[in-house]
This record gives C-alpha cells, structure tokens and sequence, in this order.
C-alpha cells in the first residue's frame, strides 16, 4: 500500500496544471470572429488638410478603443482611449489636441503636419477580454505653392554663352517637370537635366531658344506650376550667323544675285536701246540731202542760221585766196556751201 503522501503528491499534480492552463488563457486572448477594417480617408494628405481614420466591421460587444502612434501598444504612444460602457474618452501621452475618437472608434486628425506622417494603430477589447488589433499607414504632403525659374544669364550671346535655369524651391519628395513651348523637355546634344530634374542646361543657345520656359513640381497630392521665363538672345555679328540653315542662306544668297543680275540686264537693255534709237535718228538727219538749200544758194539767208553763214563766207574767203581757174562766183559759192554744209 502507498503512502499517503505518495497520493496526496499525485493528486496535487493535476490541480497545478489546472492552474497553468487557466493562466494562460487568460494572458493569451484569440482575436475576435469579426475582422475590423481601417481605412485612411485620404491616405496621401495635403499639409493642413483633415484625415479621418474610419473604423468599419466592427462587432457589437466591444468594451473599449485605444489609439496609438505607431505599430505596436506602447502606453507611452497612447493618443486616446474610449470607454464604451461610459462613453468617456481619455486622452494618451500622444495626445495633440487635434485628436477627436468617435463611438464607433474612428478617429478624426485635424490640420496634419509632416510631422504626423506614420503607422497608427486601433487596439479593440471585447466583453469576453479579447482584443484585436488594426494598422494603417498616414502620409503628409506640403502645399505645393507656384515655384519660379531664375537663369544665371538672361540675356545670353547666341552660339556663346550657356545658361542654367533652376527651378524653386528645393523642395523633398517631389518631382520636377521642365517645358519648352508647352511640351515636356527631354535630355538632348543640346539640352542637359540635372539628376532630380530640377536644372536645365542649355548648352548652345540659339535665337529659337527664347522661351516660353516653365518648371512644375510634383507629389502624390498636387502640382504647381511657374509663369512663363523667356530668355533675351543677344544675336552676335561677328559670328555671321542668323541662326538660318546653310542652305536657306545659300537660298537667299543666289536669290538676291540673280535679282541684280536680272536688273542689270533690263537697264542695259534699255540703255542700248535708248542710245541705239538715238543714234539712227542723228545720222539720217545728217545724211537728208536740203535741196531748198541747193537751191537758194548764198543769198538764202535767215536769222536761225546767221552762225552758218558767217562761217561760209570765211570758207569762201578762203577758198577765193586760191584764185580757180575756170569758174564763176556763183559756182564757186555753190561748191564752198556745200562743203561746209558735208562738214
């Protein structure tokens, strides 16, 4: 036979592991059937804007809420709690101000900041001491304002001087969008981005290059986007260059030799003409025999041509001094006149 602390031993055995086992259910509680559902309203928050933490699929024996900053339960991160049996809220070490918990456990965050970018969670107690737990992700944007484009030369020298335009402010997470006459600009043999996008280097300026220039930033929430830049291309004449193609310039060049060449032929057309016409007219005129000339002989004297007389009689003077042999004064005058009339 045993002893009798042999079974006062043996029966001591399964009441400690009752024990046991009762301690931890008690510490480890299973979720509830009910799954909730947290959802960011929005998730991607302007700067100043409100964000509500809607609670839904909620079960109907919960005996109280508590939101913390952050993914686990830390009482140091408590936001607020709420009681659902006295509907008292307390506020956590968290608490800003700007959180207000709602009966059925949604949460109301009023004008975020960057700051305020991060995991919540919803920690939820039922009547039979079992709890769940949801997550969600908030994330705060700046207000984007206007940005502006400077350049480190406004007015640049064409086929000289560079220019870089920037584009302001720097600002984090966003995206920067360069345009050149309405059209998104690309990486060229003549035109370089920075890595973010946020310089634009020209590299040959040319007078087809003087804007409009535009920049626009970026974030999941807005955009913004500058006014028009235009640059002042200074042409330079040294380079000889109108920032026309070789071959307009060839165009215009043999365009303009051939229209003075062609006024060149047309004056000289009419040049002949004109002196040519001229000419034909002098030369019949001096070659008309004047037969009432011939006929009036030496006494035929007018007023018009008192200069021709004067120089016939000379001739005839002159002509008399040789003293002819076989003619008479008449004939002689008659033949001198004529001369002088040839001449």
């Amino acid at each position: 036979m045993e002893p009798a602390s042999a079974l006062s031993q043996r029966g001591h055995v399964p009441w400690q592991g009752f024990l046991l086992s009762v301690s931890l259910l008690t510490f480890w509680s299973p979720p509830t059937t009910a799954q909730l559902v947290l959802e960011l309203m929005p998730s991607n928050a302007t700067e100043g804007n409100d964000v509500l933490f809607l609670v839904s699929n909620r079960s109907d024996d919960l005996t109280g809420y508590a939101w913390y900053k952050g993914q686990t339960v830390d009482r140091r991160r408590q936001i607020v709690s709420y009681n659902t049996a006295t509907q008292n809220s307390t506020n956590g070490p968290a608490h800003s101000g700007r959180e207000t918990i709602y009966p059925n456990g949604s949460l109301l965050l009023q004008k975020v900041t960057l700051k305020d970018t991060g995991y919540y969670t919803l920690h939820v107690l039922n009547e039979h001491l079992q709890s769940d737990l949801v997550t969600g992700e908030l994330r705060v944007y700046p207000k984007l304002l206007k940005p502006t484009v400077t350049s480190n030369n406004s007015d640049p020298m064409e086929h000289k001087d560079p220019v870089v335009l920037m584009c302001e402010p720097e600002i984090q997470d966003v995206t920067y969008l360069w345009l050149i006459n309405s059209q998104s600009v690309q990486n060229s043999t003549r035109l370089e981005l920075s890595e973010d996008n946020r310089t634009l280097t020209l590299l040959n300026v040319t007078k087809n290059d003087a804007g409009p220039y535009e920049c626009e930033i970026r974030n999941p929430v807005s955009a913004n986007r500058s006014d028009p830049f235009y640059l002042n291309v200074v042409y330079d004449a040294t380079q000889g260059s109108s920032g026309l193609s070789d071959g307009a310039i060839a165009g215009i060049v043999i365009g303009v030799l051939a229209g003075i060449a062609l006024i060149a032929a047309l004056v000289y057309f009419l040049y002949i003409r004109k002196t040519g016409g001229a000419r034909d007219q002098r030369d019949l005129t001096d070659h008309k025999p004047s037969a009432s000339n011939h006929s009036q002989g030496h006494s035929d004297i007018t007023p018009n041509k008192i200069d021709e007389v004067a120089y016939s009689s000379l001739n005839f003077n002159v002509q008399e001094s040789k003293k002819p042999t076989s003619a008479s004064p008449s004939s002689t005058i008659e033949t001198v006149y004529s001369e002088v009339k040839k001449k």
